[in-house]
């Protein structure tokens, strides 16, 4: 079977090879075997592993929480009560970004909306970044 490049890996994945080389670093991805010229050499397991890392990535999954579903991913026979957990910490902190965005989306339309396309020095925008106190939703 053919081996894989780092180059090739990382086209394959939709993942930047300093990445694959952190990942590498830190455990998530195995030390790959290496070529006589000492090219690192992957194989399809590790771009399905690749894969995985990145998906979880874009869901905003922390190192730590990919390394613990990697670990369950490796013993596929055990409950997925982790995985659900880990899944569902997960969704409460989006669930709680969520909630802090919609507020300072309200907080830059009440800023935005008492601008009086004015001067500078009576800028409601200006007014209110300069003095968190007359933010309406001040968060402490």
């Amino acid at each position: 079977m053919k081996k894989i490049t780092i180059g090739e890996a990382s086209r394959k994945s939709g993942v930047k090879v300093p990445t694959i080389r952190y990942y590498e670093s830190i455990g998530l991805l195995p030390e790959p075997n290496r070529s006589e010229g000492n090219q690192r050499s992957y194989e399809p397991a590790d771009l399905r592993r690749l894969a995985f890392i990145r998906h979880a990535r874009e869901l905003g999954f922390e190192v730590e929480a990919i390394r613990a579903l990697l670990t369950l991913q490796d013993d596929p026979h055990q409950s997925c009560a982790s995985a659900d957990a880990i899944a569902k910490a997960r969704l409460v902190e989006v669930e709680q970004r969520i909630r802090s965005l919609i507020a300072l989306k309200a907080e830059l339309e009440l800023m935005v909306e008492g601008c009086g396309h004015g001067r500078v020095d009576r800028c409601r925008v200006i007014e209110v970044l300069a003095d968190h106190g007359q933010c309406s939703h001040a968060h402490h």
